[in-house]
């Protein structure tokens, strides 16, 4: 049996990337922490965390941690069905997109009751992984499925509308959208990972060819359509966050009608499936209200 104190340290070394960030998070001092990990690496007999700048776990203590987040979803679900057994307030890791946290998943997390959510924000082509290294119990995703060892349900697409202001239009564009304005026209990009105006400009612009674009890079949703209304670039938003300036005429459509739609995904772990049940129920309604159906 291991020591829940001495797994709770290790989670929070490797999440929080510091011995000092983790004994504030447990309300220890760091050398609590230190003789914690300590004794849990001498019982297992493996190194668990690498130290450095910042600290992480080794694919040893991510095993560990995994373990770790189990007992804690399994503690909730027997509190749940036993109601003389206290429960404690489990923090639940999930992976999300951002563009999901501005438009929709809010309301799912505010609807669950009991819960601390510890929310890692990454793209829905590569959130998937963070499941599959067991570093979080579920994740919005933009794969299909099957994964092994989880269940998928599909929730449906959020849809994106290609946009600018109708001063960049005039000055990038006067004409229409082109291989060759998009050559030129700044475009906006949230990370290395985003292929959202790269799969819209193939689809709509150059008959399935990639282009290359020059564009700022901007990892924040809001931040998106701020440039866009104030003709720093071009960009594919989200419909919810872009419906108004769209009807009001501060932004435009690249293109009329042209939406790409990206399918997503809810994806959790068969062992914590039942735990997180309520939270899957909040998931899939606010997906109703706020997706479109695939």
């Amino acid at each position: 049996m291991l020591d829940p104190a001495q797994l709770a340290a290790l989670a929070a070394i490797h999440r929080r990337g510091s011995f000092d960030r983790a004994a504030a998070d447990l309300h220890v001092s760091p050398s609590a922490v230190s003789q914690r990990l300590k004794a849990l690496e001498e019982r297992i007999g493996t190194l668990l965390i690498r130290r450095g700048q910042p600290c992480t776990a080794t694919e040893a203590g991510l095993r560990v941690i995994r373990h770790h987040d189990e007992l804690a979803l399994l503690d909730s679900a027997l509190a749940a069905d036993l109601p003389r057994v206290a429960p404690g307030r489990t923090t639940l890791r999930i992976a999300v997109t951002a563009d999901s946290l501005a438009t929709w998943v809010i309301p799912a997390l505010a609807a669950v009751d009991g819960v601390l959510f510890d929310l890692v924000i990454d793209d829905q082509d590569v959130s998937q992984t963070w499941l599959c290294r067991g570093e979080v119990a579920a994740a919005i995703t933009g794969h299909p499925g099957p994964l092994q060892g989880c269940d998928t349900v599909s929730l449906g697409a959020l849809r994106y509308r290609a946009t600018c202001s109708p001063e960049f239009r005039t000055r990038w564009m006067p004409g229409g959208p082109d291989a060759a304005t998009l050559r030129a026209a700044p475009a906006l990009t949230f990370s290395d990972k985003d292929r959202l105006q790269s799969v819209w400009v193939a689809a709509h612009i150059a008959a399935g060819r990639r282009l290359a674009l020059p564009t700022h890079r901007l990892a924040s949703t809001h931040a998106f359509v701020d440039a866009c209304l104030l003709g720093l670039g071009w960009g594919l938003n989200p419909e919810p966050l872009v419906s108004g300036h769209l009807a009001s005429g501060a932004l435009e459509e690249l293109i009329p009608d042209t939406p790409l739609d990206v399918p997503l995904h809810w994806q959790v772990t068969r062992l914590a499936a039942p735990a997180l049940a309520a939270l899957t129920r909040a998931i899939r309604l606010a997906a109703a209200a706020w997706l479109q159906p695939v």
